[in-house]
């Protein structure tokens, strides 16, 4: 890769190119639970832009024009340049009344849309606050998530991606801090070949993200019995992970994205194990978790949805949905609890991740135990603030990573051109989006 095109995929800022296009898409902001009813402003960064993002108390100024595709767009959450328009002071700081946010300093209030409806220091009868108009972004909260659209102009329609449609008990919402470019996260969802690696363990320390790899030589799963009960210390971990069994990868295009698959073998007679995954522009990857299945079969999935803070950090959200049970849901949920401080993993770069070298010896290939979102972010952050993608060499399994890079490139191109990025959805009619992942067994002549 050019070291042009690396910083055209890597910088976010306000006026950026890929800054501009994570502007036309709605972006994760904050989880519900970070801004409770009553609970403080919270000062935010995004695409670069300082914001504070405040829960009403009341309905004052809370008129926000709704076209009819956005009569949902929610009038409880505003989210405003972090600096007051008068003389810049810290807005997260403010009083939340009178339906909206009161800058402390000198009293200015703004109402969700950045509107200045009260400055109580004006002389009576000034009309100087109407001549005043605070950078603001609409907000809508599905899933657990409060979303915001940075762009101009009017919203895109809310993409109704099956995962943030579903009730409560059918989907878990999280975070988790990264100190690394928003890409080198996302890129390593879109990586088919590190799960035979980076997260192979033996089976009593975790649940795979294959079940192929679980159904393999005894020797590379450490359980000759089948029993993971009996399974600990029964083998070596293989320095050479499950390579041996992987047979080929492949990607297609799709209007939203890249469709990514790998093939491998499977200790079925006359099967292969089949493992897809979906890259969605701009910036999530849905990938295949767990057995939580419907009555037709059908399993859930996850999504890593990756939100810059600046060029070289990022929030990871991570969307647990299964379209089983809620005890199963519960169970999938609890894969992905590890423990965080202030959304940042326990197991991190100021620590070394607490890297275990016993236990790469029988339990997980790199010792950092057995939390898969952990796994992930050792790799990413370990390639720096912004990798240095002009010395990488791609092998045979990268062709999903280089086709996401030229999608990417492709949507800025023509939103410089005047033309509207793929999967921005302006016409309710074509607001459906399949998702389709699965890790699954499938005959070997299919």
């Amino acid at each position: 890769m050019l070291q042009e095109e690396n910083e055209l995929l890597t910088q976010v800022g306000p006026g950026t190119p890929c800054g501009e296009l994570m502007r036309r898409y709605w972006q994760p902001v904050a989880l519900t639970e970070e801004l409770p009813k009553g609970g403080a402003p919270l000062p935010v960064r995004l695409l670069g832009e300082d914001l504070v993002l405040f829960r009403t108390e009341g309905d004052r100024g809370n008129d926000r024009p709704l076209s009819t595709q956005h009569s949902e767009l929610s009038t409880a959450y505003g989210l405003l340049g972090l600096h007051c328009s008068h003389r810049g002071a810290d807005l997260s700081y403010g009083r939340l009344e009178d339906g909206g946010l009161r800058c402390i300093y000198h009293g200015w209030l703004y109402d969700l849309n950045g509107r200045c409806l009260e400055q109580p220091g004006e002389p009576a009868g000034s009309t100087f606050n109407e001549k005043i108009l605070h950078r603001a972004y609409p907000c809508l909260e599905r899933a657990g998530t409060i979303f915001a659209y940075l762009g101009p102009g009017a919203p895109p329609e809310f993409p109704n991606y099956e995962f943030l449609c579903v009730p409560p008990e059918n989907i878990y919402s999280t975070k988790r801090y990264h100190q690394c470019s928003y890409l080198q996260s996302n890129e390593g969802n879109i990586d088919l070949s590190h799960l035979s690696f980076l997260h192979y363990m033996n089976a009593p320390y975790g649940v795979s993200s294959e079940p192929a790899r679980q159904a393999g030589p005894a020797a590379e799963r450490g359980n000759a019995s089948g029993d993971p009960r009996t399974a600990a210390g029964t083998a070596r971990i293989s320095h050479r992970g499950v390579a041996p069994s992987i047979e080929t990868a492949d990607a297609e295009l799709t209007p939203y994205g890249v469709r990514s698959c790998k093939i491998r073998e499977a200790a079925e007679p006359g099967q292969k194990h089949l493992y897809v995954t979906e890259f969605v522009l701009p910036n999530f990857t849905a990938f295949w978790v767990g057995p939580n299945r419907d009555q037709t079969g059908r399993a859930g999935y996850s999504v890593n949805w990756h939100v810059p803070i600046d060029d070289t950090h990022h929030w990871k959200y991570t969307f647990t949905f299964g379209r089983g049970t809620t005890a199963e849901s519960e169970r999938e949920r609890a894969r992905f609890r590890t423990e965080m401080v202030d959304y940042q993993p326990v197991r991190n770069l100021s620590n070394r991740f607490l890297q275990s070298r016993a236990e790469m010896e029988r339990d997980t290939y790199l010792g950092i135990g057995t939390d898969f979102q952990v796994h992930d972010k050792w790799a990413t952050e370990g390639q720096g603030p912004i990798q240095d993608r002009t010395q990488e060499h791609l092998g045979a399994f990268d062709l999903p990573l280089t086709m996401s890079r030229k999608v990417m490139i492709k949507a800025m191109q023509d939103l410089q051109e005047g033309r509207e990025p793929a999967n921005v959805i302006r016409d309710p009619a074509k607001n459906q989006l399949p998702i389709a992942t699965c890790s699954i067994l499938v005959p070997i002549d299919t």
